[in-house]
């Protein structure tokens, strides 16, 4: 321990390890597109490894096309692709080719990581499945992101986030009681996805230092959208309760829902006795929460009681205020939020405060994305890095860093290899 004291104390600089980020020395080889994949290697690209972003030279991620983009023309830059893409290199090789395939391996012998997310059997196809990539390097972390994971019977099927959405159970819960189920409103299962292949890439990494041997790293978006239903399993293998779409209620407490105020919509979560006293002193009404069918939390999360006799009073009573009085005088007090739209949400002073929205500055603009939501005390990551052009990188990657002569660079890039 005095040793590693010792060390921090060398390297420290004004709060933070001196010119280092968490992950810094870790090589990864992204053969990703679209978004879960994307948004696991962009986790990979903050925290400092990098990222050797790997596109087909006439087929790059289909994600650089999307609107809107950062300036106009043939300059333009996807803001899109730009937010999930950044911090990371591009190099452009064809892996339907023998040579790409044996550049590939080559790379693979020098990388720590390989992340992709093609459809079960592609990689294979190419010869580049992990059981061949682990004979040209044993300790290779080899992470495949699909619809439905790498056996079972929908291991053929293309999948979108909506399939695992509809098949993991998540869209049969959502929306209102009165309506049918409704999408999630975000790629929920791509992004659950990418971060469970953060979190398993990383575990299987501490594994290699402590075995010398690396693995296969099997996420399905049907599976992490499957642990993502909350109480949903649970409540139905021991209670026998199949889950429906209740709006913005819970299933558990009450209350916990959202209200409408004089201008705007508020979620209130104050279920607990001292939360429930609170709202009731705020609203000069203190005697309602000792009415004796309502003054323990257990009597008013009956439904029926609920429904007749608690929602209404609070139906009342927000209405009465406004979303921003309600804010500044109840928000430190008890659990309740304003329902903020993007422009507001990129706005909030608490999200401000902990630079979760970031300004990158591109040759032809500049604009705004989420940044890294994980905070470090000694090693911080950064999230303004740019994304890259298509083979941006390719003298870089593969004449620096791998060796390839000028000669034989110029031979592959003329065979359509890079």
């Amino acid at each position: 321990m005095k040793g590693i004291n010792n060390l921090q104390f060398l390297f420290k600089k004004e709060g933070v390890l001196f010119d280092m980020k968490p992950l810094d020395g870790i090589v990864v080889l992204d053969l990703t597109r679209a978004i879960a994949g994307p948004y696991c290697t962009l986790y990979f690209g903050d925290l400092g490894a990098t990222v050797i972003k790997i596109e087909n030279p006439n087929d790059p991620d289909f994600i650089r096309t999307y609107k809107p983009t950062i300036g106009e023309g043939e300059a333009a830059m996807s803001a899109p692709f730009a937010q999930y893409n950044r911090n990371k290199q591009s190099v452009t090789l064809n892996l339907s080719k023998q040579e790409g395939q044996e550049t590939f391996k080559d790379m693979v012998k020098k990388a720590d990581i390989v992340v992709e997310n093609y459809r079960p059997g592609v990689m294979e196809k190419f010869g580049l499945s992990y059981e061949q990539l682990k004979k040209v390097n044993p300790k290779i972390i080899y992470t495949a992101i699909s619809g439905y994971g790498q056996y079972g019977p929908y291991v053929k099927r293309p999948a979108y986030d909506s399939c695992s959405q509809a098949l993991g159970g998540l869209w049969s819960i959502n929306g209102y009681s009165d309506m049918p189920p409704v999408r999630v409103g975000t790629v929920i299962s791509d992004l659950t996805a990418g971060l469970n292949a953060v979190i398993g890439t990383l575990a299987a990494y501490h594994v290699v230092h402590q075995t010398g041997v690396g693995q296969l790293v099997d996420v399905s978006q049907l599976d992490v959208t499957l642990a993502l239903t909350g109480f949903a399993v649970p409540n139905y293998t021991a209670g026998g309760i199949i889950g429906k779409p209740i709006g913005n209620e819970d299933t558990n407490v009450r209350p916990f829902e959202s209200f409408n105020t004089k201008d705007g919509i508020i979620f209130f979560g104050g279920f607990n006795d001292k939360f429930f006293n609170i709202i009731c002193e705020y609203f000069d009404e203190p005697e309602f929460s000792e009415d004796p069918e309502i003054d323990t939390f257990v009597k008013r999360n009956n439904p029926k009681i609920y429904s007749e006799k608690v929602k209404p009073k609070l139906e009342q009573w927000f209405a009465k205020q406004t979303t921003n009085k309600l804010e500044q005088d109840l928000a430190d007090l008890v659990p309740l939020a304003p329902i903020k739209n993007i422009a507001e949400t990129i706005n909030d002073p608490q999200v401000r405060a902990r630079d979760m929205i970031v300004k990158t500055h591109y040759p032809n603009g500049e604009f705004e994305s989420f940044g890294l939501p994980i905070q470090f005390s000694e090693t911080p990551g950064e999230s303004r890095g740019l994304a890259p052009l298509p083979g941006e990188h390719n003298k870089k990657v593969f004449c620096e860093n791998m060796g390839i002569s000028k000669d034989r660079f110029v031979e592959l890039k003329n065979k359509g290899v890079i």
